[in-house]
């Protein structure tokens, strides 16, 4: 089983922590993407914060098989 990673600015994924999700703060879009490709192979689900989804686009939101399934946050 895969684990549950959030990606985006401390203020809206540090709390994901307390569920048992690797949180890894990303503030700009930059380090998001870079946060992106160092995902590790073992990921099956990435929550991102709507400024991380916007900084991916088409990237992180389509799916396909090589990809862990990804959900952007309200």
């Amino acid at each position: 089983m895969g684990t549950v990673a959030a990606i985006g600015a401390r203020t809206s994924v540090c709390g994901l922590a307390l569920a048992g999700v690797d949180v890894l703060v990303a503030e700009d879009p930059d380090t998001i993407r870079r946060t992106w490709q160092k995902l590790s192979g073992t990921v099956d689900l990435v929550i991102l914060t709507t400024e991380a989804a916007e900084a991916l686009g088409a990237e992180a939101i389509a799916p396909a098989p090589s990809r862990p399934l990804t959900v952007v946050m309200p």
